[in-house]
């Protein structure tokens, strides 16, 4: 069975534009599925955008601190989506990962696949002296996960048909976090926001994580990633 996954490095998109590429290779992924016809495992699409935030289908509005028209003011969006978990932000220098992947090809369950995206975060970060960890019932990668004010590091949110995925994951790398203020990120008060160069007080170039990323996914989710 092929488990290869084709790579794709998007660059600066736009966040709608984004997701209708995704909504196509995942709904082609699903037709290919349903007809019996060959096909690798998936694509992996890696993207920074423009400032956007996102609201999960099962979030809070609430969850968003100012109004959509302010926002718009200062250059960013809103948008609500089909993906699970609440709020957050997607703006340039974070890493956004969208895996449109045949689970059933990786012998992988929803809660494996989350896991095994957790781990492929935890294992990036560490790689560059960030130690990392989870927080039971609070998906993504913290820092400083058993104190009392954790920091998110890398926020997850994904959905699924069949067992076909999209959505996926956002690594803060070099991301200003001040654009965090404005919401409650995933739906917490009581937690913080951190990023790369926040934890190891130094600039870290987006393309060296980038690599550590796409090694760790590769390993965890058993695939072969290859550049398209």
């Amino acid at each position: 069975m092929d488990n290869r996954v084709a790579y794709r490095d998007l660059g600066l998109m736009p966040y709608d534009e984004c997701t209708e590429l995704q909504r196509r290779l995942f709904d082609d992924a699903l037709q290919r599925k349903a007809l019996h016809l060959p096909s690798e495992a998936g694509t992996l699409l890696m993207t920074e955008h423009p400032p956007v935030y996102t609201l999960g289908k099962s979030g809070k509005q609430s969850n968003l601190l100012v109004s959509e028209e302010y926002l718009r003011s200062l250059g960013a969006e809103f948008r609500r989506t089909d993906r699970g978990g609440d709020i957050t932000f997607h703006g340039p220098g974070q890493i956004v990962c969208y895996p449109i992947l045949d689970l059933e090809r990786t012998g992988m369950g929803l809660k494996e696949y989350i896991e095994a995206l957790e781990q492929s975060v935890i294992d990036t970060v560490a790689a560059f002296g960030i130690v990392a960890g989870r927080i039971a019932g609070a998906s993504g990668v913290w820092v400083d996960e058993k104190s009392t004010r954790p920091r998110k590091i890398c926020a997850i949110g994904v959905r699924a048909s069949r067992y076909i995925t999209m959505h996926g994951l956002a690594l803060n790398v070099s991301t200003d976090l001040s654009w965090f203020d404005r919401i409650n990120p995933c739906g917490f008060t009581d937690r913080g926001v951190t990023s790369v160069e926040r934890e190891r007080g130094c600039k870290t170039n987006i393309e060296d994580v980038k690599e550590r990323l796409t090694d760790a996914l590769s390993r965890n989710l058993n695939v072969k990633i290859y550049k398209n």
